[in-house]
């Protein structure tokens, strides 16, 4: 079975965020729409979308950062009865387009987590993009593998089963932590991975929540916590895999 739907975690992004639902739903994609705790314009945007036909809404009290308001958004995601997920960002800089072809190969491959890695264009902030390569490298060491070629572009369509069983096993960060940290900890796993290329813009009057010193110190204490979790489990992770 293969019923899939889209979350989408918004933190203050009423401009942009009725466009990526239009998008979304033009696809053919239900979504969930996680309200992070955003301000009274922006959540008065949310409710007057969640309105509309296959539009769902979910409201945070508290603000949970990117990825608490994913963790969310995926398991209201699986209270409604889909299976997958597509996670996209509020602020429009995933080149929609692509849907298609995520959910295409997520119908072909429903085992698999289908993750992009992105094809930048100019618009790029410089000390951004030199960061992840760093990250990458650290991705590559604890997970044991070469097979996350970009572990920070929040384009996925999760399985919601195995992705859900990690979520309520462990704490996971909830900042921008969320998308290296889940992907390392699927992988080992022994999670089934697809990796599709896709365009991604940042709009030059768009909003980040990217705080460049304080969620690259929160990045780099996860990839400390996950080197040590990584040695613990050496053993049954290099085990595991040779049996597959």
């Amino acid at each position: 079975m293969h019923n899939p739907c889209a979350v989408i975690p918004v933190y203050n992004h009423e401009t942009a965020v009725p466009a990526v639902v239009d998008a979304l739903l033009a696809a053919g994609l239900p979504c969930v729409l996680v309200d992070d705790a955003s301000s009274p314009a922006c959540a008065a945007v949310l409710e007057q979308l969640a309105q509309g036909e296959n539009i769902h809404l979910i409201r945070l009290a508290v603000n949970q950062g990117k990825g608490g308001a994913v963790m969310a958004g995926l398991r209201e995601a699986a209270r409604l009865g889909f299976t997958h997920a597509l996670q996209v960002d509020a602020d429009g800089q995933h080149d929609l387009r692509d849907v298609a072809t995520f959910i295409q190969v997520s119908q072909h491959h429903p085992e698999a987590l289908v993750c992009g890695y992105p094809q930048y264009d100019a618009s790029v902030p410089k000390g951004r993009l030199y960061a992840r390569y760093l990250t990458h490298v650290w991705v590559w060491i604890n997970s044991l593998s070469l097979q996350i070629p970009d572990s920070m572009c929040g384009f996925r369509v999760y399985p919601l089963a195995p992705t859900l069983a990690l979520i309520n096993s462990v704490t996971l960060g909830k900042r921008m932590d969320f998308d290296p940290e889940i992907l390392v900890r699927l992988t080992w796993r022994n999670q089934p991975m697809r990796w599709l290329p896709t365009r991604v813009h940042y709009p030059q009057d768009g909003l980040s929540h990217f705080r460049l010193w304080h969620d690259n110190a929160l990045i780099s204490s996860m990839h400390t916590k996950l080197f040590f979790g990584m040695l613990v489990r050496l053993p049954a992770i290099l085990w595991r895999r040779w049996q597959a």
